[in-house]
């Protein structure tokens, strides 16, 4: 296709969708207090990502686009347009209701993260770390299933997961040929699916905080906990999307853009496409020739890292009664500020870090410096977009997108289809939005009365469902999105460009989703066991990597 049919397709799919939601909000006597034009910014956002395949210049026109809007359906006055302005800023730096440094804390993690990984780099403790995991690695195989399993061990949150398995595994998969693609893939799909089924995990407090909220909206006599275990069973995309990334990589076969990016990394040595705008480091992994190769000098941060962030979360979450209590850890997870624990646990692993580089690697203080400022000056292309996302993100919040999609697409109600549009709903709306978090807080009081109604008034299957179908269509709305935090964290930290990232990772959540609504949600809400949906689901994608997808050269 050339590019000036691309860019007549690609309008007229953006003019379509937006002329349809018109038609479609005209129709809804629930929608009087939103406007069908609050989809334009997000829509706007994904159609010029793919179109000109430049993230940065689509959210920053984005962005403009959801000002404008806001101020036009604020009244459009002279002073309405500084005052949105002001707004904006207030939204993406301290937040407009009180003061909110969570952005803040997460720009600090971000910047103390790349300059921490920049020192382990430069100070030979990540060739270190490599040289002992090859011992296990012997081809492109073993190296994404090793990847995997660092990913679902890591389980305590999705950035902490993402920045720390990235980091630490691709100079083995760099140095197997694995694709830098497949290496985001194997991240990003091991960070939130794991932290949002976890026990224990910076999700869970979250997640039960909404139960409980809906529960006592609805009359229903049951705590957030037990509620999020009835749920645990019917999280068919989060538990397949795991099964799949250890699927995927014992077979060492692919499909799709996986497929050509992986045998353009086996054949040609080439990690990333020619046309590739990695985030994050982008320098091959070598220390610096005076250090000292050194696996203490990697370890010994992270372990500093992980440690903290656990202690931190105990220490500050008010802990209480045995650390090997799941009970006790659930309990301080719930009052934990963690993103503030996030940064204050990457600030000692940098401290650590330049320790580690002065004392064990044997590097001057006047060496290390400028691998500092390397680090911290290779975060400020990720941030600027990071940035962007969130001041999208006040966009759909300001216009009510979310709320907007919410009430198009869930007034077809049957208590056998429900569970699928519920889960179909909430992908559309994180994908939209790029928040997985805030598609919770939407969809969970608007789809779950409704479930509850359908299930005449009691806390039945189809109420039970839909709480694991809003959860994971969440999920898999930003596992998709260019605009996820998670997507660009999970580039950042396996220096991938996210576009890039998107492509290849979309056919593979595509075919996850389907599984987990024909094989999951669909026969659950006709009364099947879900675990018979889990071993089929299971059972498929086993048959699609060894019967239908490609194996790749040199896949050992």
């Amino acid at each position: 296709m050339n590019s000036k049919l691309k860019y007549a397709s690609g309008f007229l799919i953006f003019f379509g969708i937006s002329l349809a939601l018109k038609w479609r909000a005209e129709q809804v006597s629930d929608a009087e207090t939103l406007v069908w034009f609050s989809i334009i910014p997000p829509l706007l956002a994904v159609t010029l990502a793919i179109l000109t395949t430049r993230l940065l210049p689509s959210l920053g026109i984005a962005v403009g686009v959801g000002i404008v809007l806001s101020w036009y359906q604020q009244g459009a006055t002279p002073i309405g347009f500084l005052t949105e302005i002001v707004w904006f800023v207030r939204a993406v730096s301290i937040g407009n209701e009180g003061v909110d440094l969570f952005n803040f804390w997460v720009v600090l993690f971000v910047c103390l993260i790349m300059a921490t990984i920049s020192v382990v780099v430069a100070s030979g403790g990540i060739g270190g770390v490599v040289v002992w995991l090859s011992q296990f690695a012997k081809g492109p195989r073993s190296a994404q299933f090793i990847t995997g399993l660092m990913g679902i061990v890591i389980f305590i949150g999705d950035y902490s997961n993402a920045m720390l398995v990235g980091p630490t595994m691709r100079p083995l998969t760099d140095h197997h040929r694995v694709s830098r693609e497949k290496l985001a893939f194997l991240v990003d799909s091991t960070s939130a699916p794991i932290a949002g089924l976890a026990f224990v995990s910076t999700w869970i407090g979250y997640e039960v905080g909404l139960f409980e909220d809906i529960a006592k909206t609805i009359g229903l006599e049951r705590d957030g906990y037990s509620m999020f275990f009835d749920a645990l069973g019917f999280r068919f995309y989060c538990i397949l999307m795991i099964i799949f990334v250890i699927v995927n990589a014992i077979s060492g076969r692919d499909y799709g853009a996986m497929h050509k990016a992986e045998r353009r990394a086996r054949e040609t040595g080439n990690i990333a496409a020619p046309d590739a705008k990695a985030l994050g480091h982008t320098s091959a992994f070598t220390s610096l020739p005076n250090a000292v190769t050194q696996p203490f000098s990697a370890v010994l941060p992270l372990l500093t890292l992980f440690g903290l962030l656990l202690g931190g979360f105990w220490i500050d979450g008010k802990g209480t009664g045995s650390i090997f209590s799941l009970a006790a850890w659930r309990d301080a997870l719930s009052n934990a500020d963690n993103v503030k624990i996030l940064a204050c646990a990457a600030a000692s692993g940098f401290i650590v870090s330049i320790g580690c580089a002065r004392w064990l690697s044997k590097l001057r203080f006047a060496e290390i410096a400028p691998v500092v400022w390397s680090g911290v000056k290779s975060s400020l292309t990720p941030l600027s977009i990071l940035l962007l996302a969130w001041g999208l993100k006040a966009s759909c919040d300001r216009l009510m997108t979310g709320q907007f999609l919410a009430t198009m697409l869930s007034d077809i109600v049957s208590p056998l289809w429900f569970p699928v549009l519920v889960f179909i709903c909430a992908s559309v709306t994180s994908f939209a939005t790029g928040t997985s978090w805030g598609t919770m807080a939407i969809l969970i009081p608007t789809a779950i009365p409704v479930a509850f109604s359908l299930d005449n008034g009691s806390y039945g299957l189809t109420t039970i469902i839909c709480l694991g179908a809003v959860l994971d269509g969440a999920i898999f709305g930003d596992h998709c999105s260019p605009l996820s935090d998670t997507t660009i964290l999970s580039s950042i930290a396996s220096s991938c460009d996210p576009i890039h990232h998107v492509r290849t990772q979309l056919p593979y959540s595509l075919t996850v989703a389907s599984i987990a609504l024909f094989c999951g949600y669909l026969p659950a809400a006709l009364g099947i066991s879900s675990v018979l949906g889990i071993l089929g689901g299971t059972g498929l994608i086993i048959l699609l990597f060894f019967a239908v997808a490609r194996k790749s050269k040199l896949a050992i």
